[in-house]
């Protein structure tokens, strides 16, 4: 019993290093790396926000909370509108920064 119990454990302790979730942001009106570093600055003065990447071609935002927070899409919306980009969609996905940028990375 004490065999399958630390089993479990080993197993929750595996699945809660890998249950990485980032927010995903599609952006209209992104041009230039003057408007990715705009809102790369704003949404990492968020205090949930771990790291920000923006990806200009495909015109997303990946936002990836700091570890034990939780990203507040409402708040990250704001963030991106107020400085004047018109956001399309937002999507939970279950990478990291560095994740996606790995994925995109393959894809060219």
């Amino acid at each position: 019993m004490k065999l399958i119990n630390l089993i479990f454990a080993i197993t929750l302790l595996g699945l809660s290093q890998v249950a990485v979730a980032s927010t995903k942001v599609t952006v209209n009106g992104m041009v230039c790396s003057f408007c990715a570093q705009g809102i790369e600055k704003s949404l990492l003065k968020l205090d949930e926000t771990k790291a920000v990447l923006v990806d200009l071609k495909n015109k997303v935002v990946i936002v990836e909370a700091k570890e034990g927070k939780t990203l507040n899409e409402k708040l990250i919306k704001e963030e991106i509108t107020d400085s004047g980009y018109d956001v399309v969609s937002i999507e939970t996905i279950p990478q990291t920064v560095a994740q996606f940028k790995e994925q995109m990375k393959g894809k060219k």
